[in-house]
């Protein structure tokens, strides 16, 4: 009888399957996989499973705590619902690539030790970005490559963290980190590359607004909040962490205030969302850190509705910017709705999942009195909501008719879109049920009278400004500098320089070389040539200079050659 099933393993399975089905059967295996997968990961038990023995190394497959248990629940239920919105995608590369994206993730969240993490964390990588290159650009083919390289990077650092760890401590197991060591900030680094904390996020901004419409919506919802999770369990308490996340919060809403393009705007929101949690593990107060947990589960939801409900339009429309859009509420109505359900959710409105979970990270930073904190947490919900809830819908569905004319969105994309904004509205409504998952009890109403104030009037003064600068807040057809393009244009003419700096230098050898062996055939030839001392005194000398110069010339020609 078999007492641990990992549920990565039904997704690798499942994905692998896949291609090899009938096309009449693929879309009921899309759907049937996940829920197997989801199902199973609800029949998961607290403890530690799968143990492998490894070059006398304990692996630890499947750690189950309170902690994993949260992350996987929303893992599991937003592929189902992402794998409905893409039934209508016949592109098998596409499904398998999103199902193994899944798989690794969760593996990541149960992996127990960190040469498990590190298998996943790197296969996460490899499957991800054909979410990318599936859309078949050539800025997408680009925007993938950057993409890869910088993950590429992560994992580098990552397998050296681990390397140095395990040499320092004699163990493997992914726990809290001691900052005693090197791998302490290597297994940081590449933590933080996954979380997007600037300056090393421009890999989201740049690759998740070029990926499929389907897989935008599993990138917006696995990579960096895996990332989360890892910060949880290896770096609760560091205090640079409280900093780097509430500059994200800012940095994100800044960049989303001056994007055009609508996933742009959904990704650099990506950042600032996913700086609450990070300055909340970095807070690393009880309460801090459920709020973390609590605010991962729910902006999972949301922002796979927003990216859901951007898709629709693009996949309807063919256009991605604000400065292109305008009208749409009118012959996209379902699709106007559910998305303003996942932009007032991630606004913290009172009635929407994001209010029962910012919420708890604000408060978390005025219980610890950190007064600076708690201000910038606090007014960066402004600009989530100037850019999202007015900005981003305004400019879509209402503002001036662009003259396009779609259809609807196709329904197993608005069931999708359904799904999530029914759990945005249910989380809202009763967050019971999400706190009692929360890693540790939690005694925390949301639904007092300050709490709801505040957030109200907050929104509203926002709302007064927006519609009284309305010129001046519209999308603008400019492109906004982030430091992607230190190395997209500036890191392209230094690898140019480089280059040309390389072929000169290597002209020169090449002559200096050349110059060398004339002059020293010159000597060979005064020694040993005709006239040379070799051949007043050796009857052989003629032979040996011909000899000389035979090899001279084969060596000549081997450098020209290369």
């Amino acid at each position: 009888m078999i007492d641990w099933l990992h549920p990565s393993l039904v997704l690798l399975v499942g994905a692998a399957l896949l291609p090899l089905l009938p096309a009449g059967l693929r879309k009921a295996w899309m759907v049937l996989v996940p829920l197997s997968g989801l199902a199973v990961i609800f029949g998961l038990e607290p403890g530690q499973f799968g143990q492998i023995e490894f070059l006398g190394m304990t692996l630890v497959t499947g750690r189950v705590d309170e902690l994993s248990l949260v992350f996987a629940y929303v893992f599991g239920i937003i592929l189902v619902i992402g794998m409905i919105f893409a039934l209508h995608v016949k592109d098998s590369v596409q499904h398998v690539a999103a199902l193994t994206y899944a798989g690794s993730a969760l593996g990541a969240v149960l992996a127990g030790d960190l040469v498990t993490l590190y298998v996943f964390w790197e296969l996460m990588v490899i499957t991800s970005v054909w979410l990318i290159w599936r859309r078949g650009s050539e800025v997408s083919f680009a925007s993938g490559m950057r993409y890869l390289i910088i993950h590429a990077l992560g994992g580098v650092l990552l397998l050296a963290g681990v390397i140095v760890y395990y040499q320092t401590t004699g163990s493997l197991a992914f726990e809290q980190i001691e900052s005693a060591s090197a791998a302490f900030y290597l297994i940081l680094a590449a933590f933080l590359i996954n979380a997007a904390v600037p300056p090393l996020h421009a890999w989201l901004a740049d690759a998740y607004p070029e990926a499929t419409v389907t897989g935008a919506v599993f990138l917006s919802a696995l990579t960096t909040k895996t990332a989360v999770y890892v910060l949880m369990r290896g770096y609760a308490g560091v205090e640079l962490l409280m900093w780097l996340g509430v500059i994200m919060t800012w940095y994100g809403v800044v960049y989303a205030v001056l994007a055009n393009d609508i996933r742009r705007i959904l990704a650099y929101h990506i950042i600032s969302q996913v700086g609450y949690m990070v300055c909340a593990v970095g807070l690393g107060t009880t309460l801090a850190l459920n709020g973390a947990s609590a605010h991962a589960f729910t902006h999972i939801l949301y922002k796979a509705l927003l990216f859901m409900g951007a898709g629709a339009v693009i996949h309807m429309t063919g256009k991605s910017k604000l400065t292109e859009l305008g009208g749409l509420y009118r012959y996209m109505p379902w699709t106007f709705v559910l998305f303003m359900v996942g932009a007032v959710s991630i606004s913290g409105l009172p009635l929407f999942s994001g209010f029962v979970s910012k919420t708890i990270i604000i408060e978390a930073a005025a219980v610890e009195g950190r007064g600076l904190i708690y201000l910038m947490l606090l007014t960066a919900g402004a600009g989530t909501f100037l850019s999202i809830g007015l900005k981003l819908a305004w400019f879509t569905f209402f503002h001036q008719d662009s003259g396009l004319r779609p259809r609807e969105a196709p329904a197993n994309m608005l069931i999708a879109m359904a799904l999530a904004a029914v759990l945005c509205f249910l989380i809202g409504v009763v967050p019971g049920p999400l706190y009692a998952i929360l890693p540790a009890p939690i005694d925390y109403n949301a639904w007092t009278i300050g709490h709801v104030l505040k957030e109200l009037q907050l929104l509203l003064f926002t709302g007064l400004a927006f519609f009284l600068l309305l010129g001046f807040v519209g999308g603008k057809n400019k492109i906004a500098l982030d430091v992607d393009w230190l190395y997209r244009g500036g890191g392209r003419t230094a690898v140019l320089a480089a280059s040309g700096g390389i072929s000169a230098a290597n002209t020169r050898i090449r002559r200096n070389l050349l110059d060398a062996l004339k002059a020293w055939m010159g000597r060979v030839k005064k020694r040993h040539g005709r006239d040379g001392k070799l051949a007043r005194t050796w009857p052989t000398g003629s032979m040996a200079f011909w000899v000389a110069v035979l090899l001279a010339s084969l060596l000549v020609f081997g450098i020209r050659q290369h």
